[in-house]
């Protein structure tokens, strides 16, 4: 097991095996994301206070949910970059922060579509909002500084030790509403005798999670590859890779 992680660190035997598990993760991730679509807009009743305003929650929390897994997987490679200085890590941080940033960007934008007709407006500086702003702010501050230095090298230390420090806001954002009084709602309970969500709906949210799960390894595989043949451009294996294509 161990040989195969190390093998899978080299720049062309992860090329070749993100080649193959790819588009198996993509197919995969659609059908189950139009199965949680089909369970969320279809098979879920409407919620008795917010009524079928509540199933924006399908897009908008699992979108939430990869904007800080992404960073978690974009800071956990920076810092393995940095400390062990894998090149491929630092390709797997740069390759994670642009979806970082749109799934981001899709769940402030989805949280705002939601808060208007339930707040009565679009946006408030709440904890969590503002939190998950910051994260985007986060997310384009690392992009615009990985590609402030001619030397590669040195851009990925300079966004390497951003992404490590701005790690601190991923546990703010989940804590925030148990930190703070906010607008935003609060943990949802999903088991046992105090559940605030039946099975009917909080079934097709954990395969919507599932499915964007899937969706964030597949496209994040392909993105790294573009990455890998980009750092790579100059070695043997990709002009021998270019020469069959």
């Amino acid at each position: 097991m161990f040989v195969w992680f190390h093998r899978l660190a080299s720049p062309p035997f992860f090329y070749r095996f993100a080649e193959k598990l790819a588009p198996w993760l993509a197919w995969l991730s659609l059908l189950v994301i139009l199965a949680g679509l089909y369970g969320g807009l279809w098979l879920s009743p409407p919620d008795y206070q917010q009524g079928d305003g509540f199933r924006i929650i399908y897009v908008h929390v699992p979108s939430a949910w990869i904007s800080m897994l992404a960073y978690m997987v974009m800071a956990s490679a920076a810092a393995i970059g940095l400390i062990w200085r894998m090149k491929l890590a630092h390709a797997v941080s740069a390759a994670a922060a642009p979806l970082g940033a749109s799934f981001t960007f899709l769940a402030l934008v989805t949280g705002s579509l939601w808060g208007k007709p339930m707040w009565g407006t679009y946006w408030v500086w709440d904890a969590r909002l503002t939190s998950e702003l910051i994260l985007l702010f986060l997310y384009l501050g690392y992009i615009a500084l990985n590609h402030a230095f001619e030397d590669r090298r040195t851009g990925d230390r300079a966004s390497a030790i951003l992404a490590i420090v701005g790690a601190v806001n991923v546990p703010i954002i989940h804590f925030s509403v148990n930190w703070w009084n906010t607008l935003h709602q609060g943990p949802t309970v999903f088991f046992g005798p105090k559940a605030e969500m039946p099975p009917n709906m909080y079934i097709p949210l954990f395969i919507m999670m599932f499915g964007f799960m899937l969706f964030f390894a597949a496209f994040m595989l392909k993105r790294l590859q573009v990455e890998v043949l980009q750092r790579e451009r100059n070695t043997a294996w990709v002009r021998e890779l270019v020469g069959q294509s």
